[in-house]
């Protein structure tokens, strides 16, 4: 075997390594995430506790406005310090406050610890899109991070059922925070063992070389951090501008289904926790479908552009959302998950490609944190609306109106991105 084909031997190792790991640890983050969306139903019904909608609304906007926060300031950290460092704390952080959560019975501990819980979770996508990024180039993104974006999917389908499971099988819904904080812990152990921030790190020459910051290194700065002006023209980039409004726009959708989709069915269907966990799930199902098919159709059909397969399936999300009352009307089990299923998978591909692809591609080597944590803030903050409306709103209008204020939502983000249908990162904008 010659010197190179022993060289790319041993990159194409890393690069499945640092997928894989990367991978795992995003879907990790779901484990915990999505704990207090299945054992709601528990805790409510809980005499010790007897949490109502109220409460629970503002216990969800606790934890988003913090997540909101954290990406913001993790993202620009990510950028300055790398990922390992971020990763390994939040995923330890959020362990801890599952148990803490478990082990509470004060409603104003629920709201402390998911809090907690939000600014820990905050800590995984930003830095971990820049982990990616920094091991495949732009022109194979779409595909690469099409698959590593099915993560947040894949544990979103893992953690519901996971929870429901615990807080059935220990007939408690404390284990529902119990079981997956040991799960989690297994993918904290895996990421101290096999991650890396950067080729470089493992002997490897870099994807996309750093230029040197235009600034002197400060003292017990990372060499290769980037500086505070390449952070800061991230932020008057207009096409990430335009990004994280339309994150804004879109997020209240994802995060009304995945927190209230649970209790949405139990309502409608009369289902205990495992079953209105386990049929929330066909949401996360059409995910990864429409995921990778974003990522594939980017690539290969539009020359690693993303706005034009963003846009179409916004359109379409909008229309699925605004009759999806009327759709739902009948109590099916089969039909409410199909309906969850075709909304899964026309929200998830623009919402991987907003925030995860594009986001990378417009932050460039020394802005793709910062730019993922700016645009993912953004969304977090729409986000608030999306876990505080259906406690607010549902009882007062009903699930179907709330349904159409979010395809709403939903059409004003497909109608913001059309003018940049056809936008590339330009040199300058890739940093």
């Amino acid at each position: 075997m010659t010197p190179a084909e022993k060289a790319e031997g041993r990159s194409r190792y890393w690069r499945i390594r640092i997928f894989l790991v990367t991978w795992l640890a995003y879907a990790g983050f779901y484990l915990t995430r999505k704990s207090f969306s299945v054992a709601k139903i528990g805790m409510a019904e809980d005499p010790a506790i007897l949490l109502t909608k109220a409460q629970m609304t503002s216990i969800d906007a606790a934890y988003l406005a913090s997540y909101a926060a954290g990406q913001f300031l993790w993202g620009i950290l990510g950028d300055r310090k790398g990922a390992r460092k971020l990763v390994l704390m939040g995923l330890l952080g959020s362990i801890l406050a599952a148990v803490a959560m478990g082990l509470s019975s004060l409603v104003i501990l629920f709201g402390v610890f998911f809090s907690l819980q939000g600014l820990f979770q905050s800590t995984g996508w930003a830095p971990l899109a820049k982990n990616i990024s920094a091991w495949f180039s732009r022109q194979e993104r779409g595909v690469v991070m099409g698959w590593w974006s099915t993560n947040y999917i894949v544990g979103g389908i893992i953690a519901s059922p996971l929870a429901g499971y615990c807080a059935d099988v220990f007939t408690s819904w404390r284990f529902g925070f119990f079981g997956p904080a040991a799960a989690l812990f297994a993918v904290w152990a895996l990421f101290v063992l096999f991650q890396k921030d950067r080729p470089s790190d493992v002997g490897l020459p870099d994807i996309e070389p750093l230029r040197p910051p235009p600034d002197p290194p400060e003292a017990g700065r990372h060499p290769r951090g980037s500086s505070w002006t390449e952070i800061a023209a991230v932020f008057r980039n207009r096409v990430v501008l335009r990004l994280a409004g339309v994150y804004f726009l879109l997020k209240p959708t994802r995060y009304a289904i995945l927190f209230w989709g649970p209790l949405y069915i139990h309502e409608t269907l009369g289902t205990g926790m495992a079953e209105s966990g386990a049929l929330s799930v066909a949401f996360e199902v059409g995910g990864p479908l429409g995921v990778l098919a974003g990522g594939y159709v980017s690539d290969r059909f539009f020359g690693s552009r993303r706005m034009p397969v963003s846009v179409v399936s916004l359109f379409l999300l909008g229309l699925v959302l605004l009759l999806f009352g009327r759709l739902a009307s009948a109590p099916s089990p089969l039909l409410i998950a199909g309906l969850l299923f075709a909304v899964g998978f026309l929200l998830y591909l623009p919402d991987s490609l907003v925030s995860g692809t594009a986001a990378v591609d417009f932050g460039g080597p020394r802005g793709a944190s910062t730019a993922s944590g700016f645009i993912n803030g953004c969304g977090s903050a729409g986000a608030i609306l999306g876990g505080s409306l259906p406690g607010l709103a549902a009882k007062a209008w009903g699930w179907g109106p709330l349904f159409a204020v979010l395809g709403a939502s939903v059409l004003a983000a497909g109608l913001l991105l059309l003018p940049k249908w056809n936008a590339l990162p330009t040199d300058e904008a890739a940093g």
